[in-house]
């Protein structure tokens, strides 16, 4: 016994105005979806933005305060300029070990920067932040007589990095240089905080 095949397509002659109609109200509630889910999605030809009003905003001071309690170095709080808004602040250890806290910021353009401070080794830190090896360093950068060795990560985004006082402090993100030499200033100035 053979089993029947798919019913056939009517003719074109056969098809009424209903089936039009039907055909039309599946395709508008297709538009209707698409059109309410389009509205999380945006298209920004010049790269991604960061709508900074919808982020958390995080006290620095106070985090960093709390990691301090049972941190093995020390933390600086960066004073940031005026208009940025620091989002995040976490701590993390790192698979060739060694922790590091990071505090996140958005610029008043909508960029954004990531402070690191941790007790890992230069290249733990770099691999973790570039998720893997990293090409040799392109130079230097003095920000207030402190030297940042200056990196390009995968992502094409800078990363710069130092030792202050045995810390290890790194400093990326999409950021312009006057951002990092903000962010990296502020770090290496910042008020010293231990447990």
């Amino acid at each position: 016994m053979t089993e029947p095949g798919p019913p056939a397509k009517p003719p074109r002659s056969a098809l009424t105005m209903r089936d039009m109609i039907g055909a039309l109200v599946v395709l508008a509630l297709v538009v209707l979806v698409a059109g309410g889910l389009s509205r999380s999605c945006t298209f920004a030809p010049t790269g991604p933005t960061i709508d900074s009003s919808r982020l958390p905003v995080v006290d620095v001071p106070a985090e960093l305060t709390r990691l301090a309690s049972d941190s093995t170095f020390p933390l600086r709080v960066p004073v940031v300029p005026e208009g940025w808004r620091a989002n995040a602040v976490d701590r993390s250890s790192l698979p060739e070990g060694g922790r590091i806290v990071s505090a996140g910021f958005l610029t008043p353009d909508g960029r954004y920067l990531r402070l690191q401070q941790g007790d890992a080794t230069e290249e733990a830190m770099l691999r973790a932040e570039a998720g893997g090896e990293m090409a040799p360093g392109h130079g230097t950068v003095d920000v207030d007589g402190q030297q940042w060795v200056a990196y390009t990560g995968q992502r094409g985004e800078s990363i710069w990095i130092t030792d202050v006082g045995g810390v290890r402090m790194l400093v990326t993100g999409s950021g312009n240089e006057a951002d990092f030499r903000a962010l990296a200033g502020a770090a290496v100035r910042g008020e010293v905080i231990t447990r």
